[in-house]
């Protein structure tokens, strides 16, 4: 039997996509390994950053060393944006981009040698209906929207994915169905815009929300990232009556000043942004929020960062991912003069991780003494349970628990990064 290695970078979407694709491989008749030699290496590229670009070019070379004679697949955003880039790299066998990954399997069974390339210029506008097969037994994420239209200034994305489209309803759900029938007990909804979801379709991402929330046997749905502008009174009203729904929402900011949001061109500023911190706070007592928060944009002055770091205090987050800025060629930002150095992005990145943290055991420890409902994911060792609450406070608990099942637990504290506890 064939074996077959992935290598993944960037994020949840390409995570999806992959699962989606060892699916097509094992129909075929191959075996999936996550180490070691392979007869045929894929790797899904990410482009979100030129340290993305460089990490998917080493991996590639890496994948080669293992055997020389394997074949290597290189798809994902970075082969969409530069595929001439990719074709330079001589251990390079295949080329797709973010299309056409259905026939992945086909492409390689009738590989002949020769460096092929599948790149499509024009994304079209049909979704592309990948099935994930492979994931925790507890939580499986669900890519229901792809594209972007947003074209922020630093982002190269929107050339990546292309326009918007959506996954049809029925298809969803009858997904979802079938994966409670594998046991899945928490849904996570994902795309490239979720926010998005629905307007090529006529439809909207609070409706299969609601309709996914349906399904018997799903205990908990979850949302990736959004938008603040999706935070409006009907979505709020919607949403609360869903007893399933996770009130943890990943409301993307990415600055916390109006002046800086406005070089981005991003579609709203700090005040609307807060205010639909605030509409979300009011209307779930359990909400958490967290966000990705970049450091160092072009231009970004030391007030300007000052603001940022009041806007995310003022938030209350949970947790937030920082990240600095990254020049990418294509974009508007890689124009921009003022450009930050790096030692400055070095030193506002290690203030806003700081703030991070200690936002975060704030808001873990107004739990403590709190009995809470926990989705337990792993055992870590002899009666000791890994797993999250609706939230997403991730929970360590001593005592009789169950891998997959929801069970109450009476939280003790805070203690490296997570909450400790006693199963009921």
């Amino acid at each position: 039997m064939k074996k077959v290695r992935f290598y993944t970078l960037g994020c949840k979407v390409n995570l999806y996509e992959t699962e989606a694709l060892k699916g097509l491989f094992e129909k075929s008749n191959y075996k999936v390994v996550d180490n070691g030699f392979a007869d045929v290496f894929v790797v899904n590229t990410c482009t979100v950053t030129a340290v993305s670009d460089k990490k998917s070019r080493q991996m590639i070379r890496r994948m080669k060393k293992l055997n020389p004679k394997s074949i290597v697949v290189v798809l994902g955003c970075y082969s969409q944006i530069a595929p001439e880039d990719v074709k330079n790299i001589k251990d390079v066998d295949i080329i797709l981009g973010t299309t056409d990954r259905t026939k992945i399997v086909e492409f390689v069974e009738n590989y002949d040698g020769n460096q092929v390339c599948y790149v499509k210029k024009d994304i079209p506008c049909e979704f592309e209906n990948l099935k994930s097969v492979h994931q925790s037994r507890t939580r499986a994420t669900l890519k229901i929207q792809d594209g972007c239209r947003n074209f922020c200034s630093y982002c190269i994305i929107p050339f990546a994915r292309g326009p918007l489209r959506s996954k049809p309803i029925l298809d969803t759900v009858n997904e979802v169905k079938e994966l409670a029938k594998n046991g899945y007990k928490e849904i996570v909804l994902v795309g490239i815009n979720l926010a998005m979801y629905g307007v090529d379709i006529k439809s909207s991402l609070t409706e299969i929300i609601e309709e996914v929330c349906k399904v018997e046997g799903i205990e908990r749905v979850r949302l990736g990232s959004i938008e603040p502008n999706l935070i409006t009174d009907e979505f709020i009203s919607r949403i609360s009556k869903l007893d399933n729904f996770c009130h943890q929402f990943h409301l993307a900011l990415q600055s916390g000043s109006s002046s800086v949001l406005k070089r981005m061109n991003r579609r709203y500023n700090t005040e609307e942004y807060l205010d639909a911190v605030k509409r979300l706070n009011c209307a779930f007592s359990d909400c958490a929020m967290t966000t990705d928060v970049m450091v160092g944009f072009p231009g970004e002055t030391d007030e300007e960062f000052a603001e940022s770091m009041k806007t995310v205090e003022e938030s209350g987050f949970s947790a937030i991912h920082v990240f600095p800025y990254s020049r990418r060629r294509g974009t508007v930002a890689d124009k921009m003069e003022n450009q930050v150095p790096e030692n400055v992005k070095t030193q506002r990145s290690e203030k806003m991780i700081a703030l991070g943290k200690k936002l975060k055991q704030k808001y873990y420890e107004k739990y403590v003494g709190k009995t809470v409902s926990v989705l337990f994911e792993r055992e870590i060792s002899t009666n000791v349970f890994e797993g999250h609450t609706m939230n997403f406070i991730q929970v360590i608990a001593n005592g009789n628990g169950t891998e997959g099942k929801c069970q109450n637990v009476v939280l003790k504290g805070y203690k490296e990064d997570c909450m400790t506890g006693e199963i009921i």
